[in-house]
């Protein structure tokens, strides 16, 4: 109370945003593979997707095709939008982010419909999450991947240390076999 307000002059003065604000959504194309989890679960039907299959020919010979969603529009109405946030916690895949730009005001409401283009823009925008913290416990995933490739490790070096043995041996017989059996015999 004893402190002067300070007015924050908006446009010529860009705000500081905490890091984690919700400002619109940024789609990362290449992870999105059409599930429509995130259409499906919007209270506010306000997301837009359209797709196609497409073949995929076999990965190997004698393999079968496959078939795969393709993307072909993704939108989202911002005009409908409630910023729950839900899009972005359903998606499995990560192809959803909260991006901190807020600076997309139309003169048309019919413009705040964006398309994937425009969300993909946003997408560079989206902040690098933040570190973990070191005293964290390790999560019991990286706990398993580690002790397998600690024992493959293990496994590997044995077999390594057993061919070097291997091919000492045959040097040492032919050291042995150069050697004179009874001192003095060589002079």
């Amino acid at each position: 109370m004893t402190k002067r307000s300070v007015t924050a002059q908006y446009p010529d003065v860009q705000p500081d945003l905490p890091p984690r604000s919700r400002g619109v959504i940024g789609l990362f194309e290449e992870n999105c593979t059409v599930c429509m989890l995130c259409a499906r679960e919007c209270p506010d039907w306000c997301i837009y997707i359209d797709s196609h299959k497409e073949t995929v020919p076999p990965a190997a010979p004698g393999g079968r095709e496959r078939s795969r969603n393709v993307l072909d529009r993704f939108a989202i109405d911002f005009a409908l939008c409630m910023y729950c946030g839900i899009c972005i916690e359903v998606c499995p895949f990560d192809a959803l982010f909260w991006s901190p730009e807020f600076e997309y005001a139309e003169t048309d409401i019919h413009e705040l419909t964006h398309e994937r283009d425009k969300l993909r823009e946003w997408m560079w925008t989206v902040p690098e999450p933040p570190a973990l913290d070191p005293a964290a416990e390790e999560p019991k995933e990286l706990a398993a991947a580690r002790k397998a490739a600690d024992k493959l490790a293990a496994q590997q070096q044995a077999e390594a240390e057993a061919a070097q043995a291997e091919a000492q041996a045959p040097e040492q017989e032919t050291a042995d076999q150069d050697r004179p059996d009874t001192p003095g015999e060589g002079t």
